[in-house]
């Protein structure tokens, strides 16, 4: 939660901190009226909340990083490249999840079909119920 600052414009923490990131002569240059448009800008920025939110760091060697990994809902209105690229990949990760469930459902009813003993082709064998028994 932002709390609004009472005091003067150049003792706003937000400008503060703003203000110690420029040289001496940019800070001084600015007018009341320009510090009170830049608090604006810079308070309301507000990042909203994700389904996902994982943050952390980690140590390598003498150095540290951070990760930061954020899901959610997408409420940004997209270009069109971006909707074409978006449908592509929903549409091959489908086509992914299809084939790879399709795989596995054979795969489960070969083992079944194998463990009942019926034999679809006499004298020959995939060599998977030999695997999956070993």
């Amino acid at each position: 939660m932002n709390k609004k600052f009472s005091g003067p414009i150049e003792e706003d923490p937000a400008i503060v901190n703003l203000l110690e990131r420029m040289p001496r002569s940019v800070q001084t240059s600015f007018s009341e009226e320009q510090l009170s448009h830049l608090r604006n800008a810079v308070s309301s920025r507000q990042w909203g909340h994700h389904s996902i939110d994982l943050r952390g760091t980690m140590t390598w060697f003498k150095y540290r990083y951070y990760y930061v990994i954020l899901a959610g809902k997408n409420h940004r209105n997209m270009s069109r490249s971006q909707l074409r690229a978006s449908r592509f990949v929903n549409a091959l990760l489908l086509a992914v999840f299809f084939t790879f469930s399709a795989m596995v459902g054979i795969l489960l009813l070969y083992l079944l079909k194998s463990a009942l003993g019926v034999d679809l082709f006499t004298d020959y064998s995939f060599g998977v119920w030999d695997w999956f028994k070993s």
